[in-house]
């Protein structure tokens, strides 16, 4: 076992010859989308994204589905098993088979394999000081989904979103993959701010985080200052306070936005800071959303995090 439990990694990472290790993840959602087909796409994606996020090329896959006959049309299932497919043939890998059970509340995603090579695992702990920080997916997806909820939110703003959401991590791996990658993780469920805790907590670092420099989704800010935010953000927040300082030029929405739950997140990668902006600019140029957000700083016992 090269990969486990001891650091909340992305994925579990098991050695089977000199060159070849199994990356092994599994992750399902509830309905983010009134599309049964857009839910499907994201969901997959959203599985697939923590064999790139440790460096990895996914191999197979296999559904997971919770669902009700009784309740729920079956042609629902068929167009969300669809768009989960073709983000599998997508990213190359093969579906395997599944299992599915009889729910009233419907559940999607995949159990999915990939390889990586045992030398070149990306972890979330390994941040070396001064190096810096790239965020390859804009934030606030959550926020999104909380004013779509509420009909807040008009066509255009939530299917960009749901695009976001749907956006394989593959170009962004690869790119990622001509540069030397010390650590690595992707955004979901407890934040960008929750996510980086983890990685300063997991490699004894502190991080800076420059908040003007986070990317976001259209609409994002505007439905932050309405109050559009999701539950899942304050128990982020708590999550990291006690080794948190968020200065005062930070106002409350960048902070929200931060520590919004995401689903289907990018990638954030730290690598030497004389080669961000050339990762970047390479970033961009496969049609990654990148940005560099932030850098890391000296040991620190217990990990800290910074919000400038």
């Amino acid at each position: 076992m090269l990969v486990g439990i001891d650091t909340s990694d992305d994925a579990g990472v098991y050695k089977i010859s000199p060159d070849m290790a199994l990356v092994q993840t599994l992750d399902f959602l509830t309905p983010v989308t009134n599309s049964p087909y857009e839910f499907g796409q994201i969901a997959a994606a959203n599985s697939l994204s923590d064999v790139y996020a440790m460096g990895g090329t996914p191999l197979t896959a296999m559904n997971i589905v919770c669902f009700s006959c009784d309740e729920l049309d079956e042609d629902i299932l068929s167009e969300t098993l669809k768009g989960g497919m073709d983000k599998i043939n997508e990213s190359g890998a093969v579906l395997v088979g599944g299992h599915s059970v009889d729910d009233k509340e419907f559940k999607y995603g995949l159990s999915v394999t990939g390889m990586v090579h045992p030398k070149k695992i990306w972890t979330n702990n390994g941040l070396g000081s001064g190096e810096a920080l790239i965020l390859t997916k804009p934030l606030g997806s959550g926020i999104i989904a909380t004013a779509i909820k509420a009909k807040l939110a008009n066509n255009d703003i939530s299917n960009n979103a749901f695009r976001v959401m749907s956006k394989l991590n593959k170009d962004a791996a690869e790119v990622l993959k001509e540069f030397k990658v010390n650590a690595c993780t992707d955004i979901t469920g407890f934040g960008l701010g929750g996510h980086l805790f983890e990685m300063a907590k997991a490699s004894k670092k502190k991080i800076i985080l420059f908040s003007k420099k986070v990317p976001v989704i259209a609409g994002v800010k505007e439905f932050a200052m309405m109050g559009m935010i999701p539950a899942g953000a304050h128990k982020n927040r708590k999550f990291c306070q006690a080794d948190l300082k968020i200065d005062s030029s930070v106002g409350r929405v960048h902070q929200d936005i931060i520590f919004d739950p995401q689903t289907s997140g990018g990638l954030v990668a730290s690598i030497k800071k004389e080669e961000a902006d050339l990762c970047c600019s390479k970033l961009i140029k496969a049609g990654v959303q990148a940005e560099i957000i932030g850098e890391v700083n000296e040991g620190c016992l217990q990990g800290f995090l910074e919000i400038i």
